[in-house]
């Protein structure tokens, strides 16, 4: 997002994709605006995957496609992301794994290793990282990493798993619809953040996301408004710095 001729990013309107993304998505979209990324694709895009590594992926993904369109690979796998495998010991009423039977718009890649499924569903995505060992018709079963934070994973696996009952999730969004408050700080952080890297000033930034009237009335030295718009682009530059492992 350094180059500002990419993406205009005076639109409030072009970020309102944001409001529904979860953190893998929200963490690409932090990593994809950091300019030594944009370089490391430049450099290594077609060649061995040490360089993603360091960037958390185990493969790179192109920063020029956001949460939208790019399916980023990440080292290790966030919690969220459903293990599937299969079950070594079926019970005679076990479900059959039958891929094109799960719901939603679905994307699916190989890193090598294993399949991995992107499943878009209303406003939610479902992620699963499938065996090589697990095929079309095989009884299955879910896994979840031991460890001290085995509640945690559990309890993120657990929601993601709600996602297959679609008519559910469908029902949810629609009584959910309004955005949460965290939704609408990535929104502006992430808008702060391009207008930073466009090489906007942070009265600039202030002046797109609050308008110039407010900024005339509400803009000095110790302003709040002043000091909210600094904390956005602190914390847009801290999160695309590496803090968007905090979100996986």
């Amino acid at each position: 997002m350094a180059d500002s001729s990419a993406v205009h990013w005076h639109p409030s309107a072009a970020y309102l994709y944001v409001l529904h993304l979860d953190g893998p998505a929200l963490a690409w979209e932090y990593l994809r605006r950091n300019p030594e990324y944009h370089r490391a694709w430049q450099r290594h895009r077609r060649r061995p995957p040490y360089e993603a590594l360091r960037w958390g992926l185990r493969l790179l993904e192109d920063p020029a496609r956001d949460a939208r369109d790019a399916h980023p690979d990440w080292f290790p796998d966030p919690s969220s992301v459903v293990q599937v495998y299969p079950d070594a010991d079926p019970t005679a009423d076990a479900l059959l794994f039958q891929l094109w039977r799960f719901p939603g718009r679905k994307h699916l890649m190989h890193d090598g290793k294993r399949l991995l499924l992107t499943t878009q569903i209303v406003n939610r995505t479902l992620r699963m990282a499938i065996s090589p060992a697990l095929e079309d018709g095989m009884a299955y079963a879910y896994a979840v990493r031991a460890g001290c934070q085995l509640p945690e994973r559990w309890r993120a696996i657990e929601a993601e798993l709600a996602l297959l009952d679609a008519a559910k999730v469908h029902r949810t969004a629609i009584a959910t619809g309004r955005p949460g408050r965290t939704s609408m700080l990535h929104m502006r952080t992430l808008q702060a953040l391009d207008g930073t890297l466009a090489g906007a000033s942070q009265r600039g930034v202030a002046e797109v996301l609050f308008g110039i009237a407010a900024v005339t009335e509400r803009w000095y030295d110790d302003s709040d408004l002043r000091a909210q718009v600094r904390r956005l682009v602190r914390r847009g530059q801290t999160l695309m710095a590496g803090g968007y492992h905090r979100l996986l």
